[in-house]
């Protein structure tokens, strides 16, 4: 057991939108340290998702609850054997898959579509605001492994 408890790192809300979810949004798109251009990306998807007519917050938020996923197996270790047993996720994972998930869908997309990633970011958003998309198939599959494995679910603990 740690001497010394862990301490989770408080982020600091969104000073645009005023959202934890936005902050933690920006951080997952950044790459090495560059926060500016993470923010710029996503403040000129916002914008382009008001372009489309929809409060860019509310396709946001639709996004992730669409997305975020309330079921995901866990592996256990017994007897020799690894069984995959369903679990419950966290709020926060359920944030971080969300997003994760969001990100990943959209830099899979292809060059052709789009030129920048903001254009396949605003595409993603609202494909998972609507329930359809790679980022959604995604949950959908975790989702239906976790099915699957429901006859481990007594293993927890």
């Amino acid at each position: 057991m740690p001497r010394h408890p862990y301490k989770k790192k408080t982020i600091e809300v969104d000073p645009v939108y005023e959202s934890y979810e936005v902050a933690k949004f920006i951080n997952y798109i950044m790459y090495n340290g560059k926060k500016d251009v993470a923010s710029q990306i996503v403040y000129d998807t916002f914008e382009e998702i008001k372009k489309t007519g929809e409060e860019p917050m509310k396709v946001f938020m639709k996004a992730i609850s669409n997305v975020a996923p309330d079921l995901e197996v866990r592996p256990r270790r017994l007897g020799g054997a690894s069984y995959l047993v369903p679990a419950e996720v966290r709020k926060d994972r359920k944030i971080y898959l969300a997003l994760h998930w969001i990100i990943e869908a959209a830099r899979a997309r292809s060059n052709k579509e789009f030129k920048e990633f903001t254009g396949k970011l605003v595409s993603e958003l609202l494909e998972a605001s609507k329930n359809q998309g790679q980022a959604v198939n995604k949950r959908l599959q975790a989702e239906k492994v976790a099915e699957a494995n429901k006859a481990f679910s007594h293993l927890k603990w």
